[in-house]
């Protein structure tokens, strides 16, 4: 295949702000976790596949297999969908209270 670029478990893109290694990425439909920091404009890696533990709202409790979603104001991972990215699937429970939860990334498109 002449035409084949690269599998996209791994993309890099322009970073719509700035962003730390291991912080969620937005940029349009892309979804996915930095690889690395970068500034504002600048080139990054983002990880699009995978399992990744990602800070959540403290007073939330989330099972095995919730639907989750990145509330880009907090930073953190929730449940509720209004306004908000659909990251992925909890593949750990998480406790109210507790600091983080393990999700699974689902590709948008």
């Amino acid at each position: 295949m002449r035409n084949f670029v690269q599998p996209g478990d791994a993309l890099t893109i322009p970073t719509p702000a700035d962003v730390l290694s291991g912080a969620v990425v937005i940029a349009g439909s892309i979804i996915g976790i930095a690889a690395g920091d970068a500034l504002s404009g600048a080139d990054v890696d983002v990880e699009t596949t995978g399992v990744f533990t990602l800070p959540k709202v403290s007073a939330l409790a989330i099972a095995v297999g919730d639907v989750v979603y990145f509330d880009a104001a907090t930073k953190l991972v929730t449940k509720t969908s209004s306004g908000n990215a659909k990251l992925g699937v909890a593949v750990t429970a998480a406790a109210n209270p507790s600091a983080t939860v393990n999700v699974k990334l689902i590709p948008t498109i």
